[in-house]
């Protein structure tokens, strides 16, 4: 099953980095969409929802899992 996984994420952030990371570790395809801007990032946890907050953001096949914990848990629960 091909996955869609797109990361948003935003520069100078570790844990972002360390989802890339494990995506490339992993050798699965990501888009990354980097959202510096501080408004855009704003508008965007605004259209995720009240309780997002923090970079990044990790969708795959289109359902929010969430940051580095929640993608670990998600591809741990792939199998993959």
């Amino acid at each position: 099953m091909s996955l869609k996984i797109t990361v948003y994420s935003k520069s100078a952030c570790p844990q972002c980095d360390s989802a890339k990371q494990l995506l490339k570790s992993r050798s699965l395809d990501f888009e990354e969409v980097k959202i510096d801007d501080e408004a855009e990032r704003l508008a965007f946890y605004a259209k995720c929802g009240p309780s997002v907050r923090q970079m990044p953001q990790i969708f795959i096949n289109d359902q929010r899992v969430g940051g580095l914990t929640g993608l670990q848990a998600a591809l741990a629960q792939l199998g993959r």
